[in-house]
């Protein structure tokens, strides 16, 4: 490949580029890094880690995550580069281009939530509740809340999505676009997973407050002040009970598991987007 061209690779992909390879990148984090999201998510429920089964059960939730994570990440990147396209065909302006990259991850995310939310609060419940399975608990909550109950915490988990994809996504863009100016080379997937562990690592830390928050809201009792709670409430309400530290409940996994979810899911996106574009 002509070395004067370092943007061949990170051009748009197509549809079923962006498709096929969110999903498979999707798949392969939320699997394999399960149970440091387990351990995340019981380090910030609110009756504290082993009250929410401590190591017993690591991989409660894993059905939902497994049949949710594919979708949920192959409509994120479809909205993401679709947007990404039409920004960049929008305003031409190469400085512009960060805030093209924001807007889309945010737009990505929005469009995301509407299937990461339910997957979420049927993955959350059965990680604390440490009995049952996805499937009891997907019924349970459609029996006791009705089909809106999946939806409970969903402006708190966009909330927290879109400040975290708008630090992650515009770093990730940054870093592969210096990386491939120094190299003189087109982006490799290696070099695109790198990139992810370091946005996905700062991202991560910054908008952990935002991440426990959310965690509460899902896992609320119903009708409590919590359940009914927005972020903000639930915040200051966290604050109250646990000081700031409580805040940052499970920043140490959640850095960890995104750090290395960062790696895996933007390396085996760039991958399978590669590897796409050269038969399709």
């Amino acid at each position: 490949m002509d070395k004067d061209l370092p943007h061949l690779r990170s051009a748009s992909p197509s549809f079923v580029a962006s498709l096929v390879a969110g999903g498979a990148a999707g798949t392969a984090v939320d699997i394999s890094l399960f149970p440091l999201d387990t351990i995340k998510t019981r380090l910030q429920a609110e009756g504290g880690f082993w009250k929410s089964g401590g190591f017993k059960g690591i991989y409660s939730g894993l059905f939902s995550a497994a049949i949710g994570s594919a979708p949920t990440a192959a409509l994120f990147f479809v909205s993401y580069e679709s947007t990404k396209k039409l920004f960049k065909s929008t305003v031409p302006c190469k400085t512009l281009e960060p805030v093209g990259h924001m807007l889309s991850a945010s737009v990505g995310e929005v469009c995301a939530c509407l299937l990461r939310v339910p997957v979420e609060v049927v993955k959350q419940r059965t990680q604390t509740e440490g009995k049952g399975t996805s499937l009891q608990t997907f019924k349970h909550t459609l029996n006791s809340e009705g089909f809106k109950g999946f939806y409970r915490g969903y402006s708190s988990t966009v909330m927290r999505e879109v400040p975290f994809s708008a630090i992650q996504f515009p770093l990730w863009e940054l870093l592969k676009s210096r990386v491939s100016q120094k190299t003189h080379e087109p982006i490799t997937a290696l070099q695109s997973s790198l990139c992810g562990a370091v946005a996905g690592g700062i991202s991560a830390g910054l908008t952990t407050p935002l991440d426990v928050a959310k965690t509460r809201i899902i896992l609320a009792e119903k009708g409590s002040s919590t359940a009914k709670g927005n972020i903000v409430f639930v915040m200051k309400k966290i604050v109250r009970e646990n000081g700031y530290r409580g805040l940052f409940a499970g920043i140490g996994p959640r850095i960890l598991w995104i750090s290395i979810g960062g790696s895996i899911f933007l390396g085996v996106y760039e991958q399978v987007k590669i590897s796409l574009a050269e038969v399709l």
